[in-house]
Formats: structure tokens, C-alpha cells, sequence
């Protein structure tokens, strides 16, 4: 109790890689610069599928829905951790901690639910094309977005350092100083609803989608459904694949250094990807953005 008055009252002190100065430069100018990119990359996705009316699909809305997400999910982290890197005192207030810590937990959550949304959105396409507008009308894509709002609280304990790169629970659980037993069975049941049954529902998506490619006698229309899912199918391997590394193994099994760069890759590379591997691997996109940046406007 003591402990946690004083945490209270002096914050926390974020270790980071304080510990090994010249990767923590290294990772300074890193992380600066790939959160810029997720910003003008993401913000692009945004503006394109607002301008351009051939983009005005569930498909894109969903989509310029996931890149808000994760302006919002790399700001909720970035630039706390550039100034916390850039400082010699690495303390961050309680109130900020606590802050930071239902923010991107919420942010989190919200993408997980999104992208299992998407991939429903992806079944809709393939195996029921001629109902897809009427499945996906803008109402039903509202709601299913607003979903997203939904957060899961979990307790926030623990002694003052926290080596880590930001406020985040597994890192908490483990500096706790009594049993955290019932905050690992809290989290795992959160981990359940937002990782495990978005996952068992997006690759439930993916064999219906399978079955119904396989059916299609043309190879220029199984490339061509193949390749409407593949982008959203290799966001969904990334982001799921990192963020299930850190939230279900056990609070105090993971290395000293690996949890952190598991966390950065979630948090502030993923986020960077969604627009590329989108982007790449959609003339559509490509298109409008060529548009856009050509300044020429939209008919």
C-alpha cells in the first residue's frame, strides 16, 4: 500500500533501453521517423477514400475506419516515448500512466474488433456478391464501427519503474507486489474477447471465402478474390501475431528486452504497414492517391 502511494504521488519511471544509450538513439530517430510516415500515410488513406466517389464502399470505409484507429493507437504511445527517450529524468506522472494505459488499451482493443469487422465485410464480398450493398449498406457499417468504442478496464498495480517502453498491463502485472493472479485471469479473459474470438471469427470468414473462391471455375476470378482478401489477411497476421505474443503468455515469462520490441512492432510499425500493404496491393488506392498527389482533384 505504501508502494503504491508512493507510485501515486512520484508517477512511474519508464526504463525503456535507458540502459543501452546508443540503441536508444538509434531507436529515437526510428521511431520518429516511422510515426511521421504513419501519420502522412494514414492520413492519406483517409483523404482518398473521402475524395475520391469510386472509394465510397464499406470496403474503404472500413478502412479509412482502421487508419484513424491507428493514428490514434501510435499517438497514444509515440510521443510520449520520443520524450521520454529524449530526457535524462524518464519519469511519466500516475494520472499520464493510468491515462495512457486505458487509451491505448481502448485503441487496441477497438483495431481488434475492427479487423475482424473487415474480414466479415471481405465475406460479404466474396460469397455474397449480388447482396453485398444491401449487407454492408452504410447503417450496418456505422454500427459495426461504432463498435469499436467498446474498451476493457484492467487493473493498474505495481511498483514505481516499469522497464518498458510505455504504461502497459503485462508489464504492471509483473512489478505487482502481491498475488496478481486474478489481474492474469482478468487479463486473459480480456485477451479472449479481444484477440481469440476475433480471431476464431475472421479465420471462420476466411473458410467461407475459401470455399467459395474454390468454387469459381475462372483463374481470373479466383486471382481476382484472392486478391481482394489478401491485404486485410496480411494486416491481420501482423498485428493479431505480435499483439497475442505479449498478451497470452505468462505475465513473467518473457525476456527482459523482448516484450519491448514486441510492443514497438504493434504499436508503432503495424500501424505503418496497414497503409503500405493496402496501398501496394491495390490499384484503386493507388490510383486515387496518384490523383491526389497529382493535385488534378476528382470528377
Amino acid at each position: 500500500m505504501e508502494e503504491s502511494s508512493n507510485s501515486s504521488e512520484e508517477g512511474f519511471l519508464l526504463l525503456g533501453f535507458s540502459d543501452q544509450p546508443q540503441l536508444e538513439r538509434i531507436l529515437f530517430v526510428i521511431i520518429l521517423l516511422f510515426y511521421i510516415l504513419n501519420l502522412l500515410g494514414n492520413t492519406a488513406i483517409i483523404l482518398v477514400s473521402f475524395l475520391d466517389p469510386k472509394l465510397h464502399t464499406p470496403m474503404y470505409f472500413f478502412l479509412s475506419n482502421l487508419s484513424c484507429v491507428d493514428i490514434c493507437f501510435t499517438t497514444s504511445v509515440a510521443p510520449q516515448l520520443l520524450v521520454t527517450m529524449g530526457k535524462r529524468d524518464k519519469t511519466v506522472s500516475y494520472g499520464g500512466c493510468v491515462a495512457q494505459l486505458y487509451v491505448a488499451t481502448g485503441l487496441g482493443s477497438s483495431e481488434c474488433i475492427l479487423l475482424a469487422v473487415m474480414a466479415y465485410d471481405r465475406y460479404a464480398a466474396v460469397c455474397q456478391p449480388l447482396l453485398y450493398t444491401t449487407i454492408m449498406h452504410p447503417q450496418l457499417s456505422a454500427s459495426l464501427a461504432s463498435i469499436c468504442s467498446l474498451t476493457v478496464q484492467l487493473p493498474l498495480c505495481g511498483h514505481r519503474k516499469l522497464d518498458h517502453i510505455f504504461c502497459e498491463v503485462p508489464v504492471l502485472i509483473k512489478l505487482a507486489c502481491v498475488d496478481t493472479t486474478f489481474n492474469e485471469v482478468e487479463l486473459f479473459v480480456a485477451s479472449v474477447v479481444f484477440l481469440i474470438i476475433p480471431v476464431s471469427l475472421i479465420l471462420a470468414s476466411y473458410g467461407f471465402i475459401t470455399q467459395a473462391v474454390l468454387r469459381i471455375k475462372s483463374a481470373a476470378g479466383r486471382s481476382k478474390a484472392f486478391g481482394t482478401c489478401s491485404s486485410h489477411l496480411i494486416v491481420v497476421v501482423l498485428f493479431y501475431g505480435t499483439i497475442i505474443f505479449m498478451y497470452l503468455q505468462p505475465a513473467k515469462s518473457s525476456s527482459k528486452n523482448q516484450g519491448k520490441f514486441v510492443s514497438l512492432f504493434y504499436t508503432i510499425v503495424t500501424p505503418l504497414l496497414n497503409p503500405v500493404i493496402y496501398t501496394l496491393r491495390n490499384k484503386d488506392v493507388k490510383g486515387a492517391l496518384r490523383t491526389l498527389t497529382m493535385g488534378s482533384g476528382f470528377e
